[in-house]
Formats: C-alpha cells, sequence, structure tokens
C-alpha cells in the first residue's frame, strides 16, 4: 500500500500533468491540417442504425442520439479529433486543478453564440452540468453516478466555471471532455430541464435542419461558428435503417459515404473488393464489450447458482472465433478492455466461471448447480433485445445456442431501441437483456460505474456494498498499482456471483468513401462525431 508521501507525491504529479494539459489547450485546439487542402462545401452524407429514445445527450447513451446531435452541440473540453489521446479546449479554453486537487477552474471561450443568437457564457456551462450532477426531479442523468465527486458548481463571472470536488479525482479532468455533456443555454433549462429532449439549441459547427424518425436527420452549417473558417462542410445527412444490408448498400452505392459505428467485417471486406482505392477502412479497438444482464431482483436470476450456470455454459473462445468476422466482436475479457493497464491477465481470468478452456468441465458444472437450484430439467426465459443486427442479433443467437447445451430454452425478443431503453434502463422489465456497456474512453469509473446499486446504467439492479465501496476507493485512489487491485477486486466480485454473463469486447472497422477527409477513427463511436474538420474531396 502507497504511504502517505507516496500518495501525496502521486496526487502532486497528477495534479500537475492536468495542469500541464490545461497550459497547452491553446496551443492543441487548432486542428491539425491534412496533407491536402481542404475544400469547402458539400453535405455528408452517413447511415446510422436506429433512431434515438430523446435529442437530449444528457439522458442518452446510444450512438443513435450522439452521432446525430453532437454536429450541433459544443462540450466544455473535448478530445482532440485527430489524436484521441489528448484533451483541448472546446467552450473552455483552459483549465487549472488546485494543488490540493479539490477544485478545477476552467476559462469559457468569449464570444460564442448559440443557434438562437444568444450568448454563451459560464451561466450556461453551469446550468448544464448541473443538470447532469444533481438533475431536478423527473430529469433523468444518465451520468449522474460519474460524477459523485463533484460537491458544487460555480460561475464566479461570465467567463470562469469551477467544479469544487469531494476529494481529489484521477478521472475528473478527462471526464470534463465527454462527448455527451454538450452546453445547453440556460434559459430553455429554466422553463422545461426536459427542453432537449425533442428540440436542439446549440453552438457547434452546424444547426439542425430537420428530422424525420426512422427516415433522415440533417444538419446544417453554422455560420456563426465560434473556430474561424470552420466547418468545411455545407451540412451532413443522416439515412436512419437498423438493417445492416440496408446501410452496407448504402455505402457500397454511394448514397452513404460512411457508417460510423462499423459494419461486419463480411460486409467491409466484400465493399472494399468492389470499390477499391475509392474507400478507406479504420480498424478500431473500442472500449465496449457486450453481456448479458440478468435482472438480480427476481426468480430464478435472484439465485447465484443460476447465474453462474449460464455464465458457465459460454464458451467465449469459440465465440471469438465465430462472432469476429459477424460483428467485430472478438476479445475475450471481464470488466475492463484486455491489453489495458486495468485488466487482468489471461491466467487470471481464467479462474473465473465462464472463462475456464475446458468447456465440458465448465457445462457439467452449469448443469450441476441448475438442479442444486431446482431446475434438474432446465429453465425457460425471455431474453430481450435491440432490434440492430449489428451485434445485437448474431450475439443473441450464438448465448441462445450455447444454453441450449445444459437444457436452457431462451426467446429472443427484439424491441425498437426506445422500448429495449425504457425495459432495461428505466423499469427493469425483464428477465434479461443483451446489454452492451459501450464508454468513451478506457476509464474505471466509466466501466464499473455499472455495477454500483446508485447507478442508472446498473441495468442488472445489483445491489452489493461491497463494489459500491470497492468503486468508491478506486475512483478516489490517486496510485496507478493500488487503483489496478481495486479494480480487479471489483471484477473479481462480479464474475464470481456472476451478476451477469459477460461477452466480448467490440473491435470496430469502419468503411468510407476516400473522398472523405480528415476524419480519424476514435476508439469509441461516441466520439469524434462534431465534423468542424472534415472536409470531402472531388469525386
Amino acid at each position: 500500500m502507497a504511504t502517505g508521501i507516496g500518495r501525496q507525491r502521486t496526487l502532486v504529479t497528477a495534479v500537475a500533468l492536468a495542469v500541464l494539459v490545461g497550459s497547452l489547450a491553446l496551443a492543441l485546439s487548432a486542428p491539425v491540417q491534412a496533407a491536402e487542402t481542404p475544400r469547402r462545401g458539400g453535405v455528408l452524407l452517413a447511415a446510422i442504425g436506429a433512431d434515438p429514445p430523446s435529442l437530449d445527450p444528457h439522458q442518452e447513451s446510444t450512438f443513435a442520439n450522439i452521432q446525430l446531435v453532437a454536429p450541433l452541440y459544443s462540450t466544455l473540453l473535448q478530445f482532440d479529433p485527430l489524436d484521441s489521446s489528448k484533451i483541448i479546449g472546446d467552450v473552455g479554453t483552459e483549465w487549472k486543478v488546485s494543488p490540493d486537487g479539490l477544485s478545477v477552474t476552467v476559462k469559457v471561450r468569449q464570444n460564442i453564440k448559440f443557434h438562437d443568437g444568444s450568448p454563451l457564457t459560464s451561466a450556461d456551462v453551469k446550468a448544464s452540468w448541473d443538470k447532469i450532477v444533481f438533475p431536478p426531479a423527473g430529469v433523468r442523468s444518465t451520468r449522474k453516478a460519474h460524477y459523485k465527486v463533484v460537491k458544487a458548481i460555480e460561475a464566479p463571472d461570465a467567463s470562469t466555471v469551477v467544479f469544487r470536488l469531494k476529494h481529489a479525482s484521477a478521472s475528473f479532468v478527462a471526464n470534463l471532455a465527454s462527448p455527451w455533456n454538450v452546453v445547453f443555454p440556460k434559459k430553455y433549462l429554466d422553463t422545461d430541464p426536459n427542453h432537449f429532449k425533442t428540440n436542439v439549441v446549440g453552438s457547434g459547427p452546424f444547426k439542425f435542419k430537420s428530422y424525420t424518425r426512422g427516415s433522415t436527420f440533417e444538419g446544417e452549417r453554422n455560420p456563426d461558428y465560434f473556430v474561424k473558417n470552420r466547418p468545411y462542410l455545407d451540412g451532413y445527412k443522416f439515412f436512419i435503417s437498423p438493417e445492416t444490408s440496408v446501410r452496407s448498400a448504402a455505402v457500397r452505392s454511394g448514397r452513404a459515404y460512411i457508417e460510423f459505428r462499423g459494419l461486419p467485417n463480411s460486409e467491409v471486406d466484400a465493399i472494399r473488393k468492389q470499390l477499391g482505392d475509392k474507400i478507406t477502412v479504420q480498424e478500431a479497438p473500442t472500449p465496449g464489450w457486450w453481456a448479458v444482464s440478468f435482472n438480480n431482483r427476481i426468480k430464478p436470476f435472484n439465485d447465484e447458482r443460476v447465474r453462474k450456470a449460464l455464465t458457465l455454459a459460454i464458451d467465449r473462445y469459440t465465440m471469438s472465433k465465430v462472432l469476429f468476422p459477424l460483428t467485430g466482436l472478438r476479445e475475450v475479457g471481464a470488466l475492463v478492455r484486455p491489453g489495458t493497464e486495468w485488466a487482468m491477465s489471461p491466467a487470471e481470468l481464467e479462474k473465473f466461471p465462464g472463462f475456464g478452456r475446458d468447456i465440458e468441465k465448465s457445462r457439467a458444472e452449469a448443469r450441476k448447480l441448475l438442479a442444486e437450484a431446482g431446475y434438474p430439467n432446465g429453465l425457460k426465459f425471455v431474453m430481450k433485445n435491440r432490434n440492430v443486427k449489428l451485434p445485437y442479433q448474431d450475439f443473441a443467437v450464438f448465448f441462445i445456442h450455447e444454453w441450449k447445451k445444459v437444457g436452457v430454452e431462451v426467446e429472443n425478443r427484439p424491441l425498437e431501441t426506445a422500448a429495449w431503453f425504457a425495459d432495461g434502463r428505466d423499469t427493469g422489465n425483464f428477465e434479461a437483456m443483451v446489454d452492451p456497456h459501450v464508454d468513451f474512453m478506457d476509464e474505471p469509473d466509466l466501466t464499473l460505474v455499472d455495477f454500483i446499486s446508485s447507478s442508472s446504467t446498473n441495468w442488472s439492479r445489483i445491489n452489493d456494498p461491497q463494489l459500491d465501496d470497492l468503486y468508491e476507493r478506486q475512483s478516489r485512489t490517486l496510485d496507478r498499482a493500488e487503483r489496478k487491485k481495486l479494480v480487479n477486486q471489483m471484477e473479481s466480485i462480479v464474475l464470481e456471483k456472476a451478476y451477469y454473463a459477460p461477452g466480448l469486447w467490440w473491435v470496430r472497422s469502419i468503411v468510407h468513401w476516400t473522398k472523405l477527409k480528415n476524419w480519424k477513427a476514435a476508439p469509441s463511436h461516441y466520439s469524434n462525431q462534431k465534423l468542424q474538420d472534415v472536409w470531402l474531396a472531388e469525386d
């Protein structure tokens, strides 16, 4: 365990790094120019696989929201569009962490206008972040649990925002760059904090043009955007279809220049074979994995033996080989992405239920546990799912096929996106649910929040004081080695008690027309979606 002196040195190092990053903000905020001279004009055409439950990024957690509306908004900080390891300014121009790590002060850029012509000030930033961190009654904040460290948010003058923290935090500055935490005009929030579920008023590079549910979503160039000479595009237009084949055909025909979330490798290969150097493929290992959540509050999933049997039945190593060409799901891992500094080693992972290499031994144990729990002849249940094929449907089919081998019969029931969120996130109206965990960066505060009792993203309805305690402790710990131990302890409890059944981690393959320039795939399909620096070359 780190000594008090060691902890203090670590804190000073973390604070110094954050101050250094903040001091570089202005230098980094000018995007790196592409090798070619940017061309103005044109409308970026894209395909997307779903409609969002609402248009408010504070209340949603789906690509179907953020990819559509990110170009319309600004955030306080952001990840560099061409280097996702760097944090740069957006509405915020510079930031400073206090020596004790208990406050973060951000300077707000002046002369920014919202699309309705009103000025953006620190009051709007404070109101937006208050809505996220301290949401009023009747307002959902999907990421409220990410910011439990925040004690208060202040706006001492029109160009300054101060975040007061309960304790120093290793992840807070990076969390200020969340693509979800857009800045809304305060005057609309004062009237109705749910206003932006159905309305858009941002300060981003594009302005809202039109939305026809199930068909198209369009934005047009904001001539008053605060970054000089941006954006290059005249606008963007998304075509909406849950069918993978339809989106693939749109890219192949040029009706869409890109599908930002990614397509199956088999489709990508076919498009590449047909179009050759007219298209470019970017591969992005993603901080996200697919899993099945069990409703821990109802029978039979309140019985650890049943949950453990269901995870033991899954051969994840064969699953990787089968599903990667179809879905991009490939990496076998636990609750943090394999290969990152926080991850367990493969040898450590194989000790837990469902990760052993001897699948027949695991299935024999699964049958034994089911019998002990009162299900010697197996059981039946419904697993709800999202009606987006990639990768939801193929993922579900594999799990269901594996469960049959231990006498478990499962119905896969696809739901439209809004209904899927309502049953999984909002009401808990399910027995089992296909439940992806996708974040915008590799950070334990984000990946582990789904397993604490106070989190709205805890679809499994887990209520374990040990997990709540470990989450809080790892979040407070600035010594990285000590933090890793706590992270792995938390993973161990989730896996051993089989609160849910992990699947595979995702590697996205994004195919786009080569004429789409100056866009780099970020690790997450939530990030780098503002399109302010993207341009289209001549055909």
